[in-house]
């Protein structure tokens, strides 16, 4: 029971880690491919691995019964968020990238109490409150955004991809329970393959892309995108998703860690705050942080 135990927290750590490449992979590649060209490659190449994986292990009528659903989870938690995350990587740090994704809760908190109707305490609020102070810190990093064209619309694209993604933990916690995460995560790959497809051939690269970044390509949607997919959704079934989500504050020290290795990116007192500010938040709106939460009581509307 210990070595399972220990088994499991290995490989949450294992998984932060990958994920916390990601954004690392994503300065990579996107300079040289183009977002949309770059997101069109890795969610191909992770539908080419997921995909019969799913069909081996039977997981297809799962896919095929709750297709529309999966449908919406494509816009919401691949196609589009990825892409504005690709854009916002031609100008964002890793580290800032990793930081700025770890919102992803507190716009699925505030989602969850407008559309479905779920408590959102006082605690909540101040941890939301928290987090975007954190960002705020962030952006007035000046080694941390590159200026450029497009540079203005970067934090704005990274956070509206942070609010698909509280759309899409919705949709798979309301709409989603019980079915299988191959199934949610290879029809994701499938419908966001098809549908970004005519986007992405509109935006070749002028010049094919040498093979290391080829190769960071293939890292970012095999590794960081499939198969971490798939380490995710078994550990929420081993574990629980509040132990799951222990990611989100690991995802981001890994990713600065990463960026300062192989890229030399800096690591300021801006990066420091913010992201202690941002984990803090993300502490208290999850309810990570029980302590405060018998200190600060719910609110009344919110307990209704």
């Amino acid at each position: 029971m210990q070595q399972s135990t220990t088994q499991n927290y290995v490989e949450l750590l294992l998984l932060s880690a990958i994920w916390g490449s990601s954004f690392l992979f994503l300065r990579i590649a996107a300079p040289e491919f183009g977002p949309l060209f770059l997101v069109q490659i890795r969610v191909l190449s992770a539908a080419l691995v997921m995909l019969p994986m799913c069909l081996l292990l039977g997981r297809w009528p799962d896919l095929v019964a709750n297709w529309r659903t999966i449908f919406l989870i494509s816009l919401t938690n691949m196609a589009v968020p990825f892409c504005f995350f690709a854009f916002a990587a031609l100008y964002v740090s890793a580290g800032l990238l990793s930081i700025m994704n770890a919102t992803v809760p507190f716009f699925t908190a505030l989602i969850a109490f407008l559309v479905f109707g779920q408590r959102l305490s006082v605690l909540s609020i101040l941890g939301m409150a928290f987090g975007f102070a954190g960002v705020i810190v962030l952006v007035f990093d000046p080694q941390a955004i590159e200026m450029g064209a497009g540079s203005t619309l970067a934090v704005p694209a990274v956070l509206f991809a942070c609010f698909l993604y509280g759309i899409a933990l919705n949709l798979v916690a309301h709409k989603l329970a019980g079915v299988s995460g191959l199934a949610i995560t290879a029809g994701s790959l499938l419908f966001s393959s098809v549908l970004l497809l005519p986007f992405s051939l509109q935006a070749l690269p002028e010049t094919m892309p040498s093979a290391p970044v080829w190769a960071a390509v293939a890292a970012l949607g095999i590794g960081c995108t499939g198969l971490a997919y798939l380490m995710f959704y078994r550990l929420i079934a081993r574990i629980g998703s509040q132990q799951t989500i222990m990611t989100t504050y690991l995802i981001p020290l890994f990713s600065i860690l990463w960026g300062n290795l192989f890229l030399a990116e800096s690591i300021t007192l801006f990066t420091l705050l913010g992201c202690m500010l941002v984990l803090l938040g993300v502490g208290m709106t999850t309810g990570r942080l029980p302590g405060l939460n018998k200190l600060v009581p719910h609110t009344k509307a919110a307990d209704e």
